[in-house]
C-alpha cells in the first residue's frame, strides 16, 4: 500500500517559513515607525514644558538602558556576554546609531522646519542601498531605486520644500549627519543581530548611548524637580493633565525601548535596505500625529505626498531579492 505524498513538501515549508519571517519583520518595522512618529509629538510637548533637547536625549537613553538591561536579565538571563570585537560594534551602534541620531535631529529641527529635517534624515535608506550596491556588491533590483525615488519625492511634498523655506548650513549639515548615523544603525544593526538577539543587542548598545550622554552632561547638573511639573496636553487630548515624568516615561518605554527592539527584529528578518524603506513611513505618520495633537494642519499637497510615500513602500516590498537573507537568531520578542 502506497502512501500519498504530503502536500507540504520541504521546499514549500521553507518558503512558508521565510514568508512568515518576512511578514513578522514588516509588522515589527511598521509598528516601530508608528511609535517613533507618536514619540516625536510627545517629545516636542516635553521640550516645550521645560526639558532641553540634550537633557531629554540623556534621560531617554539612560531610562531605556535601565529598562532594557532589566528585561534581558529577566527574559534571557543566560544571554552570553559580548566579546571584545562585538563590544566595539555595540559601542558604535549605541553612540553613532542612537545617541548621535537623536542629538543631530534635535539640532536640525532647531534650525530647519521639521519636515525638511526629516526629509534630509530619511535619505538614510538611499545611503544603505548605495552601500549595499557599491561596497557590498549586492544585487539591488531596479524597482527598489524607483521606490526610493518615490519615497523621497513624497517626503518632499510632505515637507513642502520650496515654499519660502530658508536653508541653514548648520541645520542641513546636522540633518545630513543624522542620515549617515541612521544608515550606520541599519547597516551595523544588520551585522550584529546575525549573532545576537535584538533585545540584548539593543540593551548593550543603549548602555553605551547612556554612558556617552552621562559623561558629557553629568546627572548632578540636572534639577529633577522639573519632572514633577504638570503638563496640559493639547489637541485631541485637551483637558488631560499629566506630570512631566509621565511623558518622559512614555518616551523611554513606547518611544524608545519597544520601537528600537522592533526595528532590530525587523532588520534581522528583512535586512537593512528593506527595513530602511519601510521606516520611511515615520515622517508621514509623524505629520499626521502632529496634525491631530498639535493642530499642525496638513495641506492637500502634503496628503498627496503621504500617499506617494505609501506607494513607494509598497513598490519596495514587491521588489524582493531572489537571494534569501541570511537568517538571524530568533528574537526574544518574536512571535
Amino acid at each position: 500500500m502506497t502512501t500519498a505524498p504530503s502536500s507540504t513538501a520541504p521546499g514549500a515549508q521553507e518558503g512558508a517559513g521565510s514568508a512568515g519571517r518576512a511578514a513578522v519583520g514588516v509588522a515589527a518595522v511598521v509598528v516601530a515607525s508608528l511609535l517613533f512618529a507618536v514619540n516625536g509629538t510627545v517629545s516636542k510637548i516635553a521640550m516645550q514644558s521645560g526639558l532641553s533637547p540634550t537633557r531629554l536625549v540623556e534621560l531617554r537613553s539612560l531610562g531605556s538602558a535601565v529598562v532594557l538591561v532589566a528585561a534581558v536579565l529577566v527574559v534571557a538571563p543566560r544571554t552570553r556576554l559580548p566579546g571584545r570585537r562585538e563590544l566595539a560594534g555595540l559601542a558604535v551602534l549605541g553612540v553613532v546609531g542612537m545617541a548621535m541620531v537623536q542629538w543631530l535631529y534635535f539640532v536640525a529641527i532647531s534650525r530647519l522646519p521639521v519636515g525638511l529635517a526629516l526629509l534630509v534624515e530619511y535619505t538614510a535608506p538611499v545611503l544603505v542601498a548605495l552601500w549595499a550596491r557599491f561596497v557590498l556588491r549586492e544585487d539591488v533590483r531596479a524597482r527598489l531605486w524607483w521606490a526610493l525615488a518615490a519615497c523621497l519625492a513624497g517626503l518632499a511634498l510632505v515637507a513642502q520644500v520650496g515654499r519660502g523655506v530658508t536653508l541653514d548650513a548648520v541645520g542641513l549639515l546636522a540633518a545630513g549627519a543624522a542620515a549617515v548615523s541612521l544608515a550606520t544603525y541599519y547597516l551595523l544593526g544588520d551585522r550584529l543581530v546575525r549573532r545576537r538577539d535584538p533585545l540584548s543587542t539593543q540593551a548593550w548598545s543603549m548602555v553605551f548611548a547612556a554612558v556617552f550622554w552621562v559623561v558629557l552632561q553629568p546627572l548632578w547638573t540636572f534639577d529633577a524637580a522639573v519632572l514633577r511639573d504638570d503638563v496640559a496636553l493639547p489637541g485631541a487630548a485637551e483637558g488631560v493633565v499629566l506630570p512631566l515624568w509621565a511623558l518622559v516615561a512614555w518616551i523611554v518605554l513606547l518611544g524608545t525601548v519597544v520601537p528600537y527592539v522592533l526595528v532590530l527584529a525587523g532588520v534581522a528578518r528583512l535586512g537593512a535596505a528593506r527595513t530602511g524603506v519601510i521606516g520611511m513611513l515615520e515622517p508621514v505618520a509623524a505629520a499626521a500625529t502632529a496634525w491631530l495633537v498639535l493642530g499642525e494642519s496638513m495641506t492637500p499637497v502634503q496628503l498627496l505626498g503621504g500617499a506617494v510615500v505609501l506607494a513607494g513602500v509598497t513598490a519596495a516590498e514587491t521588489a524582493r531579492s531572489t537571494h534569501a537573507a541570511r537568517p538571524a537568531p530568533d528574537a526574544v520578542v518574536s512571535t
